[in-house]
């Protein structure tokens, strides 16, 4: 049974990460993928993204329509980084210090169809704002993300922003993580394994440490083997994988260990469901995702801490 474990040596450093901020950028790396050199994101910014309808309604935990729901699985569940956006994070970090953080740095809801629209998400906040509250609050912030749509008519606007917000991270020692989601009127097909290859080969370029990208389940295939390309795509970015929505423990944690262990992806993101389950669930789920993510465990080792 294979273990992830690295030290500071084995974390690669970008070379738009000063001297003096070197150190600081190992350190949150390790804290990020808690010296695995894995990520197990948890995703909190849906509250934007998706409005109400992924927290409040048929088969969705009471708790989860108030947003503290996710702040206590972040802290009582083993995960890397909790992500959402600064003012969500402002609201509760200080009840919260000891959870990590991820500032998700742009943001749109789902309202705006594509068929009316091509996606386009405006930076909402700067990197220099994000460590003007880490400093001040003394808030466990590891990095910082942003959605990038590929294929979008305004994804020039986008992969500018992505590009000054990595640059102005590293230079600050803070983590990357690049959602890449293929979408548009000019994409036919957003999980192709060609494009979704493509995404991650852009994250690559535009210099992130992790991108997160769609996995694509092939029936009478296998998705693992052909995810593959993806992963070598991205060369030393990091790939991780969307978790999607609600579906049975087993078939998700089995599709979450052939992602890692066949396929070679680095980790995954983890929201809904996870946030959608009450806490005791959530957090029972939380530690059988790092079992897999974070300590190299089986699929059944797994289901047994989910079970206990």
């Amino acid at each position: 049974m294979p273990k992830f474990k690295i030290t500071a040596k084995d974390v690669n450093v970008p070379a738009d990460v000063p001297k003096s901020k070197k150190a600081e950028y190992i350190k949150n790396h390790l804290e990020l993928t808690k010296k695995s050199g894995n990520l197990f994101l948890f995703a909190g910014d849906q509250k934007i993204e998706h409005l109400n309808s992924d927290f409040y309604g048929k088969g969705i935990a009471k708790d989860d329509n108030n947003p503290e729901h996710l702040f206590r699985i972040a802290k009582q569940g083993k995960v890397g980084v909790f992500a959402s956006q600064l003012g969500l994070i402002a609201h509760y970090g200080n009840k919260y210090k000891t959870v990590p953080y991820l500032i998700k740095l742009n943001a749109k809801t789902n309202l705006v169809d594509v068929k009316q629209k091509d996606p386009y998400s405006e930076q909402i906040n700067t990197v220099q704002q994000v460590m003007e509250v880490k400093k001040d609050k003394k808030l466990k912030i590891l990095g910082v993300g942003y959605t990038l749509y590929l294929g979008s008519e305004f994804e020039t606007d986008m992969i500018a922003q992505v590009s000054r917000i990595i640059y102005n991270a590293h230079k600050n020692g803070l983590v990357t993580v690049i959602w890449i989601y293929p979408r548009g009127k000019a994409v036919k097909d957003e999980k192709h394994p060609d494009i979704i290859a493509g995404a991650t080969g852009v994250g690559a370029s535009l210099g992130a440490d992790f991108v997160k990208v769609n996995y694509r389940k092939e029936k009478g295939k296998k998705s693992a083997q052909i995810f593959q390309q993806a992963i070598e795509s991205a060369g030393t970015t990091k790939v991780i994988c969307a978790g999607g929505s609600n579906t049975k423990i087993e078939n998700f944690l089995k599709d979450l260990h052939d992602q890692i262990h066949i396929s070679g992806a680095h980790g995954n993101a983890t929201g809904r469901n996870l946030h959608q389950r009450e806490l005791q669930e959530a957090v029972k789920l939380c530690k059988a995702i790092s079992a897999i993510v974070i300590e190299g465990k089986t699929v059944e080792q797994a289901m047994k801490i989910y079970k206990k």
